[in-house]
């Protein structure tokens, strides 16, 4: 057995000095936000992913100045630009030149340039609106099933099952063909806009919802929630005040991610001719009408360029957000 050691009382006990020069520093808690924004800012990928995203933000707001600076009004026809024997543009690369950067389209010598930023504006317009839509939709049911629970949470749980299986495509189409020229107030492409959004964020909700459903079920457990109940506190103090705050983040996240989902949908609608109607510029109608065009690569090129962008740009700063709250998914 070996000897207990030896401890004077000076290497035991505090020094006076020692303590009262650490009084003075403050110690600094990280919030949740803070300690995501520094895992974010390590992520080189998921920032050059939102730079693109603030970038396409920008030119869809400030679309107008850009088109008068860089292009020409988007409905604009050029036809000293269009070869009138094959109809086709002058030039190379399909007209590219300095007062076209992307040159123009055939037939008519429309400026790809412009109206490749003018749909911009439509493309993100009814992508985040309608992610708002599904957003409230998702989340206010969301929480309800997953607080509650028992038969409510299993109504709402089939309900979303029965928009999930739902021919979503198939009614769009459906229901763009029977839209009237004039209601609500609307009509014309404002109509258009509106029913777009109302189709895709009405029918998108229950992948949100999924998710705020089963944090919820995870967060009525929790130890606050457990003595927000014991103080008597009512059920809707707990979902605002309690519950709510701690799924923003989930939600920022998911709807980051389903915003491209939805600008890819709009274009799908607007390439099979139900979306926005002509000749308003739109990505996917640009498509649409080059399909004629395949052998001019130019034509295709861009609009389906601005969309790979568009989309992998939200994908990625997506990834970014989920990665840096939630570390445990990377």
């Amino acid at each position: 057995m070996t000897a207990p050691l030896d401890v004077s009382g000076s290497a035991t006990e505090a020094h006076p000095e020692s303590v009262l020069a650490g009084a003075g520093k403050a110690i600094q808690g990280r919030s949740l936000t803070r300690i995501a924004w520094m895992r974010l800012k390590r992520d080189k990928i998921a920032l050059a992913g939102g730079i693109v995203v603030a970038l396409l933000i920008l030119v869809a707001i400030f679309s107008s100045p850009i088109i008068s600076v860089f292009g020409s009004p988007p409905l604009e026809f050029h036809q000293d630009q269009i070869d009138p024997n094959t109809l086709l543009p002058k030039g190379f690369f399909g007209g590219v030149s300095g007062e076209h950067l992307l040159g123009v389209e055939p037939v008519n010598g429309r400026d790809i340039f412009s109206r490749i930023v003018a749909g911009s504006g439509i493309s993100l317009l009814i992508g985040f609106l309608a992610t708002i839509l599904s957003v409230l939709i998702g989340t206010t049911l969301g929480v309800v099933a997953g607080y509650f629970g028992g038969w409510v949470d299993q109504v709402i749980g089939r309900l979303m099952d029965v928009f999930l299986a739902f021919p979503l495509l198939v009614f769009a189409i459906a229901l763009a063909g029977v839209i009237p020229d004039k209601a609500f107030g609307l009509e014309g492409n404002g109509l258009r806009v509106a029913m777009l959004i109302f189709i895709i964020g009405f029918f998108s909700w229950p992948s949100i919802g999924r998710i705020v459903r089963g944090q919820t079920l995870s967060l009525r457990e929790r130890e606050f929630v457990d003595a927000a109940r014991s103080l008597g506190a009512r059920h809707g103090y707990i979902l605002f005040r309690e519950v709510l705050p701690n799924l923003l983040a989930p939600i920022l996240v998911y709807a980051t991610l389903l915003i491209p989902t939805n600008i890819l949908f709009e274009a799908a609608l607007s390439f099979l001719g139900v979306g926005v109607n002509p000749p308003t510029p739109t990505w996917g109608g640009m498509l649409s009408e080059a399909v004629r065009f395949y052998t001019l690569p130019h034509f295709v090129l861009f609009p389906g360029l601005a969309i790979f962008v568009t989309v992998l740009a939200f994908n990625l700063f997506g990834d970014g957000l989920r990665d840096a709250f939630d570390p445990r998914t990377h």
